[in-house]
């Protein structure tokens, strides 16, 4: 007996050993079974994908011995006939042989007459979309309104081609393309069956070759098996259809990992002694970037394309995800200069040696607050606080009793030194014995800029009055620098003092500068410098309410500060620092991200080794990114609440029938006052 071709030993018979069109089936399953079937279907689709296996089925449906049933049964002469091609009531016409109109005007000639064996009779038409123009008029009036007897069924490639006049008299049935996924298992249940050693990585090479076309892939397993010598093997594949061994391009995946420049260029020489399509190993390349981000987000979804799975799953937690994403569009951006480039050769090196160059070194340092930044701007340097706050009182060779009531507020406007240098010393210079009045004018204000900060102030007083003393001294020796420091220049203190009478009128609006500045430039630091040895982190246990107070000061960025305000203290021992992160965060969780936690940490005196785990969180325990979140929504909550009760608000609704939209609504600072 000669050898059948699997394409045609292994043809689906009955809609249950269809594969892949499960939407196809399903609709004319249900139709045979309910009597409701239509006189005229168009089967669509790719080449390969079923459409002329799913009329003959069709027909052996209708004429069955058994009767018009879903599921012939396969055995009858009607059956057999059918599925050896040769019953005499299935008329299968191929369309691009005959595409005349007289072959068509033959061809309905007969449609009158009653079928011979079977119950209905069937017309096959393949590749529809080829008949002639004249051919299709012909046709037109009798698939509109057949005999009873006759069913149309028409294949074709390319539905586009077809007059409307057709598909409208037509139920239309798209097909679709067989997924990698599906050809690997149906080839993998025929080999099994056929008794053929294979290696699963060869079959995926043989589904994504077929793209997507069923009958592709048996043919080329056919062709694999033939050069294989009965094997169907990964090598014997790739040599066959002349792809690249995916193990190079790994190789050169790993290569980056390490970002090694020279075994990169190797890894390409090693490919370019194959004689490779360069732009083809781009694209292989973006795959497998591609399937590295589906490793690093969804691990379970990763398929095993390739059979690379279970080296791309530890390959994935090397890169970080900025990498990743990075090499990914290098290497799409590489693919389309390729054409531009000297050479192919030259356009892959430069496009990996560019992912190299680019890698990102680690995220910036982002500036933690406002404040330090605005205290720079206003004071230059922090030391400038110190030396400032001396600089009120009065000048070289100046009694002591102007430095008496500096101490003990020395330590409150030093979070105002800034400030006090533009007004303190004028008034200083001018009036030393009217000093007391102008001061208890700036006690005011002192008083209550301080009071966010008494804490320090009420330790260390005897500190204060040392460190005021010393700063008195160092601004008598280096007065000239002072004078730089200050806005106000050295000689415009030494003209006549009659006009400095008359300055402090001037400075009255200082004190609004003063309650301006003295919110935002509380430098703490400064003030706090005794302060953290008292409050040093490792001094106790780091717990969660610490942990949402101090995030903001943490100096992260990017994707590791998305992720650390996914996460919660869950206990901390002095020495190991237990952290719970979300599990819709984990996928994105890499070593990178934990060394760079436990350095921004450890910049905040909070010396731990950090040891993170995916797990749900407890409802009871806010993120400080739920927290954040929280307090937005109370925020705006409260600033909607403030525009309703408002009385210009409320006469526009009531008059105008206005109506207040709550989510255009931003909330300011005034919010929470209801101003």
């Amino acid at each position: 007996m000669s050898y059948q071709v699997l394409a045609r030993k292994w043809r689906p018979r009955t809609f249950h050993e269809l594969v892949g069109q499960e939407h196809v089936s399903r609709a004319l399953v249900n139709a045979l079974d309910q009597g409701r079937l239509h006189h005229a279907y168009l089967f669509t689709g790719t080449r390969g994908v079923g459409k002329t296996t799913l009329a003959r089925i069709l027909a052996k449906c209708l004429n069955c011995r058994q009767g018009v049933t879903s599921v012939p049964c396969g055995e009858c002469e009607t059956c057999r006939e059918i599925d050896e091609g040769r019953f005499v009531d299935l008329i299968e016409v191929d369309a691009a042989s005959r595409t005349k109109v007289e072959d068509t005007r033959e061809l309905l000639d007969n449609v009158q007459y009653a079928p011979t064996q079977g119950r209905y009779k069937v017309y096959l038409i393949d590749e529809v979309h080829m008949l002639s123009t004249h051919s299709f008029n012909a046709l037109l009036k009798t698939l509109e309104e057949p005999p009873p007897h006759v069913k149309f069924l028409l294949a074709t490639t390319d539905p586009q081609k077809l007059p409307v006049t057709v598909l409208s008299r037509c139920l239309q049935l798209t097909l679709k393309n067989m997924p990698p996924e599906r050809v690997v298992g149906h080839l993998t249940r025929i080999l099994e069956a056929e008794s053929v050693a294979f290696d699963e990585q060869a079959l995926w090479l043989l589904g994504k070759a077929a793209e997507g076309s069923m009958r592709d892939a048996l043919s080329l397993t056919d062709q694999a098996i033939a050069f294989g010598q009965g094997e169907v093997r990964h090598a014997d594949v790739a040599a066959m259809l002349g792809t690249l061994d995916h193990r190079h391009l790994l190789a050169l995946a790993e290569a980056l990992a390490e970002v090694d420049a020279a075994r990169v260029l190797q890894e390409v020489a090693s490919l370019a002694e194959q004689g490779p399509d360069f732009g083809a190993i781009l694209d292989d390349l973006a795959g497998i970037f591609h399937r590295l981000t589906i490793a690093q987000m969804v691990p379970d979804a990763l398929d095993n394309g390739h059979g690379d799975r279970d080296t791309l799953l530890p390959l994935a937690a090397r890169f970080t995800a900025e990498d990743v994403q990075l090499y990914y569009q290098i290497a799409l951006q590489g693919r389309g200069d390729m054409d531009s480039a000297p050479d192919p050769r030259t356009a892959l090196e430069m496009t990996l040696l560019r992912m190299l160059a680019f890698r990102p070194q680690g995220v910036p340092k982002p500036p933690q607050t406002p404040l330090p930044i605005r205290g720079a701007a206003e004071g230059d340097t922090p030391a400038a606080a110190p030396s400032s706050s001396p600089a009120t009182e009065p000048g070289p060779s100046q009694p002591a009793p102007a430095a008496v009531p500096s101490p003990s507020e020395s330590s409150r406007p030093e979070t105002q030194a800034p400030v006090a240098d533009d007004s303190g010393e004028d008034i200083s210079h001018a009036l030393p014995e009217a000093e007391s009045p102008e001061p208890k004018v700036a006690d005011v204000e002192a008083t209550s800029a301080v009071e966010e900060v008494p804490p320090p102030v009420a330790d260390a007083p005897g500190e204060s009055v040392d460190a005021a003393l010393e700063d008195e001294a160092q601004r008598q020796a280096d007065a000239a620098g002072v004078a730089d420091v200050d806005d106000t220049p050295p000689w415009a203190l030494d003209d006549a003092p009659a006009p400095a009478a008359s300055e402090p009128p001037a400075a009255a609006p200082e004190p609004s500068a003063m309650d301006v500045a003295a919110e935002p430039v509380e430098p703490a630091p400064e003030l706090a410098t005794p302060a953290p040895v008292a409050a040093t982190p490792d001094a106790g246990i780091f717990d969660h309410a610490r942990w949402l107070a101090s995030f903001e000061s943490l100096a992260l960025g990017g994707l590791t500060r998305n992720l650390a305000a996914h996460c919660i203290v869950e206990h901390d021992d002095g020495e190991t620092l237990a952290l719970r992160l979300d599990p819709s965060q984990g996928a994105m969780l890499a070593d990178v991200h934990v060394e760079r936690l436990t350095k921004a940490l450890a910049d905040q005196g909070i010396e731990r080794r950090l040891n993170v785990t995916v797990e749900a969180l407890p409802e009871d325990l806010d993120t400080p990114r739920s927290q954040s979140e929280r307090l937005a929504r109370e925020r705006h909550a409260q600033a909607v609440e403030a525009l309703r009760r408002d009385p210009h608000i409320q006469m526009l609704e009531h008059d105008f029938g206005a109506h207040l939209l709550e989510r255009s609504v931003t909330p300011t600072d005034g919010a929470a006052s209801g101003t």
